[in-house]
C-alpha cells in the first residue's frame, strides 16, 4: 500500500462515477475491495451501511473510512482530496459547459443514456451485496428484511436513514441472539 494508490484509487473511482455518490459506490467497491484488497465484501457493506446512516456525502465518508484504515490520517487526507477535489474542480467545469450546450442532441443524450449504465453497475452492487448478506445471515432473514426496507422505503415513506437505524436494532437486539 502506497499513498499513491489510496490518491489513484479514489480518485478513478470519483472521476468515473458520473451521477455522484451511488453511481460511484460501484467503482469504490471494485477499486476497495477486488484491486487493492483493502476490504473484504463484508467489510465494504458494513462501512458502506455505517456510512449511509451518517448526514453527509456516501463517497466522501466511505473515502475518509478506508484512507484512514488502510494509511492513517495521512490516508484520511489522500483520499478525502482525492475524491472531492476532482468533483468539484468537475462540477464547475461540466456545469459551465453543460449550461452552454444544454439544447444540444449530443448532451441530451448522454446524460440520458449513461443513466442505464449507472443502474446496472448498482444491480450488480446489490447483487454482490446480497450474497454477502444470505452467506451471514441467510436467505430467509435477508429476504425478509429486504422487504421490510423495500416497503419502508416505497410505501411507508420512511426515511433511509431511520430504516438504516431499525436494521441495526434489528440485527443487535434479534440477530445477535440468534444461532446464525
Amino acid at each position: 500500500m502506497s499513498w499513491w494508490d489510496i490518491f489513484c484509487g479514489f480518485l478513478v473511482a470519483n472521476v468515473l462515477g458520473y451521477g455522484g455518490g451511488p453511481a460511484s459506490i460501484p467503482l469504490m467497491q471494485e477499486e476497495i475491495v477486488n484491486h487493492y484488497g483493502w476490504m473484504t465484501n463484508g467489510q465494504f457493506a458494513d462501512v458502506l451501511a455505517v456510512g449511509n446512516a451518517l448526514p453527509g456525502p456516501i463517497a466522501t465518508k466511505l473515502a475518509a473510512f478506508v484512507g484512514y484504515e488502510v494509511g492513517g490520517w495521512i490516508g484520511f487526507l489522500i483520499a478525502t482530496i482525492a475524491t472531492v477535489v476532482p468533483s468539484a474542480i468537475a462540477l464547475i467545469v461540466m456545469l459551465r459547459i453543460l449550461n452552454h450546450y444544454r439544447q444540444s442532441p449530443a448532451v441530451k443524450g448522454m446524460t440520458l443514456l449513461v443513466q442505464p449504465v449507472i443502474a446496472v453497475m448498482m444491480a450488480v452492487l446489490t447483487w454482490q451485496l446480497s450474497n454477502v448478506s444470505m452467506g451471514s445471515i441467510g436467505i430467509w432473514q435477508s429476504l425478509g428484511i429486504s422487504m421490510v426496507a423495500f416497503w419502508a422505503l416505497t410505501k411507508g415513506k420512511i426515511h433511509p436513514a431511520f430504516v438504516i437505524i431499525a436494521a441495526f436494532v434489528y440485527g443487535g437486539l434479534v440477530l445477535s441472539h440468534m444461532t446464525l
